[in-house]
C-alpha cells in the first residue's frame, strides 16, 4: 500500500517551514475499503495531526523565544517573570 502525506506550511516574512506526516493510502474504490483499513487510516490521520500540531507548537515557541532575545530588558526568564508579576500595572522603569 502506497503512503500519502498530510502537510502544513508556516510562512512569515522571515521564516517558512513545512511540516508533514505520513498517512496510509486508502483504496480508491470506496466499496473496496474495509472497516479495518478505514479505522487504520483515521487513527493515522489523528496521530499525524497531533504530531504536526506538536511540531508547529515547538517551532513557534522556539521562534517566540528567539524573538524575545534582541528586545533586551533583562534575561528572558527574569524579564518574563517580571512581566507576569506586573501584569496590568505600569512599569516606571520602562516608562522612563
Amino acid at each position: 500500500m502506497a503512503e500519502a502525506k498530510m502537510t502544513a506550511v508556516y510562512t512569515s516574512p522571515e521564516y517558512s517551514r513545512h511540516f508533514s506526516a505520513k498517512l496510509p493510502q486508502l483504496p480508491g474504490d470506496v466499496k473496496a475499503q474495509s472497516v479495518i483499513q478505514k479505522t487504520t487510516y483515521l487513527s493515522a490521520l489523528r496521530s499525524g495531526t497531533m504530531q504536526i500540531q506538536a511540531d508547529i507548537n515547538a517551532f513557534l515557541t522556539e521562534r517566540m523565544e528567539a524573538d524575545k532575545l534582541p528586545q533586551g530588558g533583562g534575561t528572558g526568564k527574569a524579564q518574563e517573570e517580571k512581566e507576569e508579576e506586573m501584569y496590568g500595572e505600569e512599569d516606571p522603569e520602562a516608562d522612563g
